[in-house]
């Protein structure tokens, strides 16, 4: 188990690997995502989220997964059409991977390690923050819709801090 939020990579849903450390510096957001699920439409509020806070240093990361009720079931190019073509997604997205269990990615098991038990994604549009410095600061259930009061204000607080 890594102990740094920098030293981990993920695979990109098209193209290069994503490695965190290329987000130093930067408050990052991290969303369990599936294209066939009732949150789904949470892609535009994180797309928006993107596009409001991304110059001033907010990344959205976007990682499929098939682990809760077979929501995500279509291959990398499905995906990224599904994404771009409903909700205009432009923010980076990982390949399609487990984020609970044994199987779940590394990314996920060091985010369970960070936020605890509870914070284990139980479904699809689960989102983390990770502060400038590579630490979880807070993290919301699905419940929490991206263009909360709540999310915002974690969001803003979280670039706040230098």
């Amino acid at each position: 188990m890594t102990s740094s939020f920098y030293d981990l990579d993920i695979p990109a849903l098209c193209g290069e690997p994503i490695s965190m450390a290329d987000f130093k510096g930067k408050v990052v957001l991290i969303a369990n995502t599936a294209s066939k699920c009732g949150f789904t439409p949470q892609y535009e509020g994180l797309q928006h989220l993107w596009s409001h806070y991304g110059k001033n240093g907010l990344v959205v990361l976007g990682v499929p997964s098939n682990d809760f009720g077979q929501q995500e079931p279509g291959t990398a190019s499905e995906i990224q059409t599904s994404c771009s073509r409903n909700y205009g997604v432009s923010f980076p997205m990982a390949a399609k991977s487990h984020v609970k269990g044994k199987d779940a990615i590394p990314l996920f098991r060091w985010l369970a390690a960070q936020g605890g038990m509870l914070s284990l994604p139980r479904w699809n549009f689960y989102k983390y923050v990770v502060s400038r410095d590579g630490k979880l600061t807070n993290w919301f259930t699905p419940l929490t819709s991206p263009d909360s009061g709540r999310m915002k204000a974690s969001i803003q607080r979280a670039m706040m801090d230098r």
